[in-house]
């Protein structure tokens, strides 16, 4: 028996959202349904995708591994659909703005299938902090951004759609103290050696949820580097508080890193697209941007930003 590319869909919107209710109002169906179609999935692959839990659910090892392949799949169905309904090869060029860490661990799978998808677009993509980002969309330097839009600030000028929500979790190493806690709050972790990550205003984000608490990390070393907070966690120097989308179960050297949900809610890491407002696509652009939606399911783009 196979799986179906709804129950692909489900199981996509529950990992990124990480919980099941949210899910269902994103899918506008039940939470009874989410929770079937996951199970039915969980069921036909022979494993355990999601690991529920108080304050919702995160992926398993197992889930972790899949979660890249059914977005895959999902892109798959979505070019598909493009495909069928195209009347003529789109040409031109689309400046895209990109911050770190989607330029790393979100959108090359996606570019390489655009770009076998429209072989006559040709994409310039330019890395850039946040704010050069917003500055060059609104100057007209950039037509589009993949970005996390959860840091967007200037939204009078900027529009923006979120293409998925990546769940923060704890990272830690597999012999840490606070592995054998059935529940770890964040006056846990704030009691631990703290490695805090600053690209992408990591730093600052996390400062905003710490700020909400009467809690504070103990910060023992600041880096730009994710692959040095992965080694220094996998080599017990201290946790750390980072998003699934950057989450890896090794470090460089082969050391195991395990993850953990906490009691409170902590903001997701959101990815997605940005324009300006009052743009009008061009069909290189349109077709950019419905590529990426289509794959998260998102509507087709009209003829100007909204």
């Amino acid at each position: 028996m196979s799986f179906s590319f709804r129950q692909v869909r489900y199981f996509i919107a529950a990992a990124e959202l990480g919980q099941i209710s949210q899910a269902a109002v994103e899918l506008n169906v039940s939470q009874s349904a989410v929770t079937a179609a996951i199970r039915q999935l969980e069921d036909l692959l022979g494993t355990r995708l999601l690991f529920r839990h108080a304050s919702g659910v995160s992926l398993t090892h197992e889930g972790g591994r899949f979660l890249p392949q059914a977005r895959a799949i999902a892109a798959a169905v979505a070019e598909a659909m493009r495909v069928s309904g195209d009347a003529a090869p789109v040409e031109g060029r689309v400046r895209v703005g990109v911050t770190y860490t989607v330029a790393g661990y979100f959108l090359p799978p996606y570019l390489a299938r655009f770009r076998r998808a429209y072989p006559q677009v040709t994409v310039e993509l330019r890395e850039a902090h946040r704010t050069a980002i917003e500055d060059g969309l609104v100057r007209d330097e950039l037509d589009l951004a993949v970005m996390l839009t959860s840091n967007l600030e200037n939204t009078d000028q900027i529009a923006a759609e979120t293409l998925f929500r990546s769940a923060r979790h704890l990272w830690l190493p597999v012999d840490h103290p606070l592995q054998k806690q059935e529940r770890v709050s964040l006056a846990d972790v704030a009691r631990q050696p703290y490695i805090m990550l600053t690209v992408d205003e990591a730093a600052f984000t996390a400062k905003r949820y710490w700020e909400r608490t009467p809690h504070q990390p103990t910060v023992i070393f600041q880096t730009s580097s994710v692959e040095a907070v992965r080694s220094m966690v996998a080599a017990g120097m201290g946790v750390t508080i980072l998003s699934d989308m950057v989450y890896r179960p090794w470090s460089l050297d082969g050391q195991r890193i395990e993850k953990r949900a906490l009691a409170e809610p902590v903001p997701t890491m959101d990815a997605g697209l940005a324009w300006k407002r009052d743009l009008a696509m061009t069909p290189a652009v349109r077709a950019f941007r419905d590529h990426l939606g289509l794959a998260f399911h998102l509507p087709a783009a009209g003829g100007v930003g909204a």
